[in-house]
């Protein structure tokens, strides 16, 4: 039987350009799947690293089951996992859990830097949500060179906290000690600080944000039951099951310290009332931050209180002339100075 030469050639055409797109050096699709895998195996390695380190730092015994559960992988890929960073020299078998060797701890550390000086950029120069840091620095730690890292945290004036209160270690790798206790330790009547607040699990972390709750806050114990903490932070009551509220870690103040300070917010001025701008919280930040200055929202800026939704937010204000709607959470975040602490009477 007669091969057609035409054909012959078609058909050899394609097969070598099949094996070009799938075995050519660096770009084919072979080369593109081995790089994937091996991206894919470096990026669990530095997650169970980062997640020793975090028992490690917290003092809690790592095994097995812990690495499966953070991971969420089973449990004999979790023991193939660690048997392969204890080959590589990173980890140590040391009475009924795994502790990282110095080696280990080190790189554990520089993922951690890189991934809170990211959450801090986005804090501090995007606009994406809040909720959204954690996961958005979750890959960008696994591709941020250790010479990248410290040119982003050289940009940023080498910030020593990332958004949620978490110590960003230093380029030698150094980090202080925790400190601190959760909000659930404290009792009636107590003052405290909020120093850290815990972004994962993401859905509890979600509940925290939708309270306005950050870092550097100030909050006052109402009541304590093993159903709920009652507690006021910038003049707004709050309430939290036990389970989330052990998510915020605080420092005891002195029961006479002020929950507010020598401010309050924004959010508590009365339709017909104004007040003088003094600041924006430091929770405000990045474009968010940028907007309200840009709106006028400076010290010294005169505000008034025009009128609230049917919904009661937003509140329409009145800013250098401007009416302009902002959502409770945002004004919570402009911390005011009554006039007088009298209401203003509207002009006819």
């Amino acid at each position: 039987m007669m091969v057609d030469p035409t054909s012959a050639l078609v058909v050899a055409g394609i097969i070598s350009v099949v094996l070009a797109v799938t075995f050519w050096p660096r770009i084919g699709i072979a080369a593109r799947w081995r790089r994937l895998s091996r991206n894919s195996r470096r990026t669990r390695i530095e997650d169970a690293l980062k997640h020793l380190y975090d028992y490690e730092y917290k003092r809690l015994v790592c095994t097995h089951q812990s690495i499966s559960g953070a991971l969420a992988i089973s449990t004999d890929e979790s023991v193939r996992l660690l048997s392969r960073l204890e080959a590589l020299g990173l980890l140590r078998l040391e009475g009924e859990g795994f502790v990282l060797t110095d080696e280990g701890r080190s790189y554990a550390l520089r993922i951690i830097r890189v991934h809170r000086l990211w959450e801090r950029y986005l804090a501090d120069e995007t606009g994406l949500a809040e909720t959204d840091w954690h996961q958005e620095a979750e890959v960008k730690e696994h591709r941020l060179t250790v010479a990248e890292a410290d040119a982003l945290a050289a940009q940023m004036g080498n910030p020593r906290f990332d958004p949620h209160g978490d110590p960003i270690p230093t380029a030698a790798g150094e980090l202080p000690k925790p400190k601190g206790q959760p909000l659930t330790s404290l009792a009636q009547g107590d003052v405290a600080e909020i120093i850290h607040i815990e972004d994962e699990p993401a859905i509890v972390y979600a509940q925290i944000v939708a309270q306005g709750l950050s870092p550097g806050m100030r909050i006052r114990v109402l009541a304590s039951t093993k159903e709920r903490i009652r507690f006021e932070a910038d003049g707004v009551e709050n309430v939290l099951a036990p389970i989330t509220a052990a998510n915020i870690t605080v420092i005891p103040l002195a029961s006479e310290t002020s929950v507010e300070g020598a401010h309050e917010s924004l959010a508590r001025l009365q339709p017909g009332e104004e007040a003088t701008v003094i600041g924006i919280s430091k929770a405000c930040r990045g474009l968010q931050r940028r907007r309200l200055m840009d709106l006028g929202v400076i010290p010294g800026t005169v505000i008034r209180t025009e009128m609230r939704s049917a919904s009661g937010d937003p509140t329409a204000y009145l800013i250098r002339g401007a009416t302009i709607a902002l959502r409770k959470k945002q004004a919570r975040m402009i911390h005011i100075e009554r006039k007088n602490g009298m209401r203003h009477e509207r002009q006819n």
